[in-house]
């Protein structure tokens, strides 16, 4: 398979992280979390599994994160790269989708850190677009800015070790530069040709209105079923930023279409780790094609509407298939302060759009 046909492949997943829920679509368990136990260190805090809003509790994920990336600025700053490093395990893992390998242990996390923050060239920042209100664990998207611009989007996922509060795994996935649209659709419907449609799961129906448990709802239970199943948890308010795409999708009925037209057999998605966020929720997941030899590595973040408690914004990032992405490589060499060849304008796209 050429590495143009693998790159075009990489960027369609990210299209099948909501199908997927309503899709003909393989389901394989996630990996049981490890971070699960009593709150000691770092950022203590309680971790009622109540069912309340984010409001009303302190999460130690979330204030972690916010504090690294706003206070600290621990990609733009030496400082701040140190004191990121610092809040990780020793041997904590930061899989870095933008490169070839995961980062592993505290040491090699501080020299990627600190490569970070070079490769800026001391212009610019992160702005924390959406954050979700995780306590072990949260996801946030950001995007790159700098002077009365803004550029590069993407996804992060943080997950902590429950008992001493440290990071032990991140997942970083930037935007894809290069977006094929609806070109992606005949490709990964010409590589699944043959694939035999799966039966559809037997599943209690539920409606949880907590964020990680609606998407844990979808994707471990309802996942391969009805699509009108999966649409009872969208609001009418609905926008979905598919990163396969430039524009977003807006109201059920586009969404609709969107997860009717990806629903073919051929696929497996894997959900891998959620977060516990109760008004919003970020996870990891990865997809399998049937014709093709690799995994592609994902993250999605969901929000909902405070007053209806359905999903009002959706954001999905694959990663490359090659890496680093040769667009994104060169982007970040020409404007090591957007990431992109070319920005918008500062506050253009609210909440990260």
């Amino acid at each position: 398979m050429s590495a143009a046909i693998v790159a075009l492949l990489s960027a369609a997943t990210a299209s099948l992280a909501f199908s997927g829920a309503s899709a003909y679509v393989s389901f394989i368990p996630p990996t049981p979390s490890r971070h699960r136990g009593s709150a000691t260190c770092l950022l203590a805090a309680s971790s009622s599994s109540k069912e309340y809003s984010s409001t009303r509790r302190f999460t130690r994920a979330r204030e972690l994160v916010k504090s690294l990336v706003e206070d600290e600025s621990c990609f733009t700053s030496n400082s701040g790269a140190a004191r990121f490093a610092e809040a990780c395990a020793a041997n904590a893992v930061y899989e870095d989708c933008f490169m070839p390998q995961p980062i592993v242990g505290k040491t090699a996390i501080t020299e990627h850190m600190l490569n970070k923050v070079s490769q800026r060239k001391g212009k610019g920042g992160v702005r924390i677009d959406r954050i979700s209100d995780g306590d072990v664990a949260c996801g946030y998207a950001w995007t790159w800015t700098c002077g009365d611009e803004e550029g590069l989007r993407g996804t992060t996922f943080v997950e902590l070790n429950g008992d001493t509060g440290q990071i032990q795994y991140v997942r970083e996935i930037p935007e894809p530069l290069y977006k094929p649209g609806d070109a992606t659709l005949e490709l990964l419907k010409a590589v699944t040709a043959g694939a035999k449609p799966r039966p559809p799961p037997e599943y209690e129906q539920r409606t949880p209105t907590i964020a990680n448990k609606i998407a844990r709802y979808l994707f471990e239970e309802v996942q391969g079923g009805s699509v009108d199943e999966s649409m009872r948890f969208f609001d009418n308010s609905i926008i979905y930023r598919d990163f396969n795409y430039e524009d977003v999708l807006r109201g059920k009925d586009q969404v609709r279409k969107f997860i009717e037209d990806f629903s073919f057999p051929g696929i497996t998605f894997r959900p891998q780790r959620f977060d516990d966020g109760i008004d919003s929720t970020c996870f990891t997941w990865e997809v399998a094609l049937d014709g093709a030899p690799d995994t592609i590595k994902g993250i999605s973040f969901y929000e909902l509407d405070p007053e209806s408690r359905l999903i009002r914004y959706v954001r999905d990032v694959p990663e490359s298939a090659i890496k680093p992405p040769i667009l994104g490589k060169l982007a970040r060499d020409w404007r090591p302060g957007l990431g992109v060849f070319s920005g918008v304008k500062l506050g253009s796209r609210p909440g990260g759009m």
